[in-house]
């Protein structure tokens, strides 16, 4: 059978304060991309490109976690 919600004892589960951790990224998070122009140090993107396949993935993940810290540090 069913029971309605008042029946349930939930007096073994902890109540979840931080939330912090519950959405995770990359895995179902699909931000919308803006196409952009922007000006590197060549050195830099030679850098970038010597990596292999994938730069401007892996350039916005080092700007991604950049910000990611910035926020944690400055809310």
């Amino acid at each position: 059978g069913t029971m309605s919600d008042d029946q349930l004892d939930l007096s073994d589960i902890p109540e979840i304060t931080d939330w912090s951790n519950a959405v995770r990224h990359g895995q179902f998070y699909r931000p919308v991309k803006q196409q952009t122009s922007v000006r590197l140090d060549a050195d830099v993107l030679a850098w970038l490109k010597a990596q292999g396949k994938g730069y401007q993935t892996r350039m916005n993940k080092i700007l991604r976690e950049a910000m990611m810290e910035d926020l944690k540090n400055h809310p």
